[in-house]
């Protein structure tokens, strides 16, 4: 919802639904929060036929510890409490720019805070420099390294000092294959290349990733990875599938496929939108729309014309300056990298 105003400026529809949207705020703290520690988790209610997991890697080995072993329920991945976190500061803007309470905006933000804060403090791994992929019942640290780390950034939920060692990871040789992100790093015991959330590469999933790392600052390694995908891309005649093999491009010279991959599948389609948003930096900003080009050198040109929203109608062009290597593992160039708060992207000549 509040994305969706950002763009369009559709402040009746935010009024129109605010009860949907407080309900839908809610259910964060009255439902998810399964044992009343402040964080999201899931368990499945049939044990016979349910999903074992119930975050976005539904297959029943995602989550694990780095050892192979499997945590018991109720699991709450990292991810999920980025997305708590995004959407109560959200929630706080509708609230405060819409809805006419204040009271209720300060409390959302101040909930935020208090997450955020409990989060880098409770799932970060000191020793391996990343996120731990859950917690499990006990509230212990499932510690394998995997792409979700990358939905932190996306969300906001990382404090600014930690963000270099998750984009590091994120472009080092265990988790960036050359052709994107794997969904776990290599060398964690059930990474497998091939399987179907410990070890492939998904579109969608380096879509988030490549915008979180643009939100922080991270222009050329959101290139990058866009260019592996887009490479990738060549070889599925321009449809990028729901997943492929996460074998070191070097190896390969192509994206191995998934066996039984869905293609087409609406996630990937999303993907290369995200992806052309996130090399053209587009982002709303009150009446005007941002745009700050990061694109691989090998892209060109782009051109996008006519883009509707609240500004009425704009275009935005970028050229490829951003040199990127899919084949080797040079490693974020880290510097002096500032996060970036929805609608506040910072331009560049």
């Amino acid at each position: 919802m509040d994305e969706y105003e950002r763009w369009t400026g559709d402040a009746d529809l935010v009024r129109e639904f605010e009860q949907e949207t407080r309900a839908a705020l809610r259910w964060i703290d009255g439902y998810a929060d399964l044992q009343g520690n402040g964080y999201i988790a899931y368990r499945r209610r049939n044990e016979e036929t349910g999903l074992e997991n119930q975050c976005w890697k539904d297959s029943w080995d995602s989550i694990s510890y780095r050892d192979g072993r499997l945590p018991g329920f109720p699991r709450a991945t990292c991810e999920l409490q980025g997305y708590a976190y995004d959407a109560k500061m959200r929630g706080a803007r509708l609230a405060r720019r819409f809805w006419n309470d204040t009271a209720y905006a300060d409390d959302l933000e101040q909930q935020a805070t208090e997450l955020k804060t409990r989060f880098n403090r409770d799932f970060w791994i000191e020793d391996g420099q990343y996120f731990a992929l859950a917690l499990d019942a006990d509230g212990a640290q499932v510690d394998a390294l995997s792409s979700n780390i990358g939905h932190l950034l996306w969300s906001g939920i990382v404090d600014a000092d930690k963000a270099p060692a998750i984009a590091e990871h994120l472009l080092g040789p265990r988790l960036f294959s050359g052709w994107g992100v794997r969904t776990l790093a290599e060398g964690e015991a059930r990474y497998n290349p091939i399987g179907y959330h410990v070890g492939t590469v998904w579109p969608f999933d380096n879509s988030f990733i490549a915008w979180g790392l643009r939100r922080y600052g991270y222009k050329a390694e959101a290139a990058r990875i866009a260019a592996g995908l887009l490479d990738a891309a060549d070889f599925y005649a321009g449809r990028l599938p729901e997943a492929f093999g996460g074998y070191e491009r070097t190896q390969t010279k192509y994206p191995v496929q998934y066996p039984t991959a869905c293609s087409p599948q609406a996630w990937s389609t999303g993907a290369p939108l995200l992806f052309l948003r996130t090399m053209l930096g587009l982002d709303p900003f009150g009446e005007h729309l941002i745009v700050d080009p990061a694109l691989p050198v090998g892209i060109g040109r782009i051109e996008l014309l006519d883009i509707p929203g609240r500004w009425g109608r704009m275009d935005a062009f970028g050229r490829g300056r951003v040199e990127v290597d899919g084949g080797t593992h040079l490693g974020p160039q880290l510097g002096d990298h500032t996060p970036a708060s929805p609608g506040q992207q910072r331009s560049s000549a």
